[in-house]
């Protein structure tokens, strides 16, 4: 987080987000502890395969936040596949993203959902991250969040990605104009995690677009539940989060008539395929209890194919949507998981994307992988790379370590993973890497994982990039 907001702002304004900010995290840490096992009826009838005797450790507590990532262990802890694997799982809610890394960390927790960027940049030391021997178990689900902008864009005239018909020069002209015309306290995104995926995101869309993130806006780290009050107090102009907070923005707040913001893009729209979250334990934990992580895994690879199946998103939709997930309105929940992703707008026009894709928990649709046995859970290390290499455009490393693969090897556990889903009779791809195409993202350059170098100094904005001296005419 960049303290020098706290300077630039006035203090009214300051005093105002910190407000929001305690309500929103005592109102997002003090749901249920999920200590009591499912009700008997729901589970009973769940033949255990794995002996909970032959286990090192089979009661586990697993984080999760409250967003719809939380539904393949909703899923597994409420049909069952825990306890078909021995398992004896206490749920616990977490606050925030980092209280979720945090957990698995310092051991608090057994595992817990990550974001994609968090497991990497802990093997790498990057700037704002735990420096730690965590692990990735699996991909828990693909796509699944979306960028917000508030109401202030639209009325500048920025609207959704989709509109642009793929020309960033258009957007980039349209997103710099705005900014342009914002007093300097003002220029403020949100993500919900410094040195992650979402704020990697964040930073690709808008140097594409010609802004240049380290000196034209800040970013700020602030909790999902408290996205949608942050731009309602005017405290930053969009966010990046995972449903169903941007879909919250889009609905009115209260008695009023009109949400308060509108989606510009879902993540797919900025890399079709990108991993969003992952299961995080530590090194130690793999190597203490190994009988007991091939249980959690398998366990939960049977969620997120349950969750996957189209005849389950109904109803999957409406168990996250209870109290002890994330306790939003099924409204809210319902349209990423089941295909009717609404971007909003403040026009009338009804933009719904009904392809289907908006969260992928197992199985790919057509036409975005040709690999055999490729699906969303499998851990590509390749990707492990990519955010490597973002880390490194932004400065939080000084260079891309030359061990990169190593390390990659090491946080990604493919490895194991192939092991784990060939017990079930999963293919899995027989190799670690693949290059991504340029199609798949959102300013058409391909990302092949044999040249980071090349890759990285590809981009003319970087933290690294040589420096101009003189009056800046071309952007803010």
């Amino acid at each position: 987080m960049n303290h020098r907001l706290v300077s630039s702002m006035s203090r009214r304004s300051f005093l105002s987000l910190m407000g929001t900010a305690a309500a929103g995290t005592a109102l997002a840490s003090c749901g249920p502890l999920l200590s009591r096992n499912p009700d008997p009826a729901d589970v009973a009838q769940v033949e255990p395969v794995v002996n909970p005797g032959d286990l090192e450790k089979p009661n586990l507590t697993i984080g999760y936040v409250p967003v719809n990532d939380c539904a393949p262990f909703a899923i597994a802890w409420k049909k069952g596949f825990f306890r078909k694997y021995g398992l004896t799982v206490t749920l616990n809610r977490e606050a925030s993203w980092a209280t979720s890394r945090d957990g698995v960390i310092f051991g608090r927790t057994d595992a817990a959902p990550v974001v994609s960027g968090a497991v990497t940049n802990a093997r790498i030391g990057a700037e704002g991250a735990r420096h730690a021997p965590l692990c990735a178990a699996m991909t828990i689900h693909r796509h699944g969040n979306a960028l917000t902008f508030n109401r202030g864009l639209w009325d500048a005239g920025v609207r959704p990605w989709r509109e642009y018909s793929g020309n960033l020069e258009a957007f980039g002209q349209d997103l710099r104009q705005y900014f342009s015309s914002l007093p300097t306290d003002q220029r403020v995104l949100a993500v919900v995690l410094s040195s992650s995926i979402y704020e990697y995101f964040v930073r690709y869309l808008t140097a594409a677009a010609g802004l240049d993130p380290s000196r034209d806006f800040r970013m700020i780290v602030i909790p999902p539940p408290q996205m949608v009050s942050n731009v309602r107090i005017g405290a930053m102009q969009g966010y990046m989060v995972a449903e169903p907070w941007n879909s919250r923005a889009t609905r009115p707040l209260g008695k009023g008539t009109e949400g308060v913001g509108f989606t510009f893009a879902q993540g797919k729209e900025l890399w079709r395929g990108h991993p969003d979250r992952l299961l995080g334990v530590m090194e130690s934990f793999i190597e203490e209890n190994p009988k007991t992580y091939r249980s959690l895994v398998k366990a939960l690879i049977e969620a997120c194919q349950y969750c996957g199946r189209p005849e389950n998103q109904a109803e999957v939709a409406r168990i996250v949507s209870e109290r002890s997930f994330t306790g939003a309105k099924e409204i809210f929940t319902r349209p990423a998981l089941v295909g009717e992703y609404h971007y909003g707008g403040f026009d009338g026009v009804e933009r719904i994307d009904r392809t289907g894709d908006s969260t992928l928990f197992f199985d790919l649709p057509p036409g975005l992988s040709d690999i055999p046995g490729d699906h969303s859970t499998f851990l590509w290390q390749s990707e492990s790379l990519w955010l490597v290499t973002q880390a490194a455009r932004w400065g939080q490393i000084s260079e891309i370590p030359r061990d990169a693969e190593a390390l990659a090897r090491k946080a990604w556990r493919s490895d194991l993973y192939r092991e784990i889903a060939t017990e079930m009779d999963i293919p899995c791809p027989t190799e670690d890497y693949k290059v991504e195409p340029a199609q798949v993202f959102i300013d058409q350059k391909a990302f092949d994982p044999s040249d980071l170098s090349g890759y990285l100094n590809s981009f003319e904005i970087r933290a690294s990039a040589p420096q101009q001296f003189g009056l800046r005419t071309t952007r803010l």
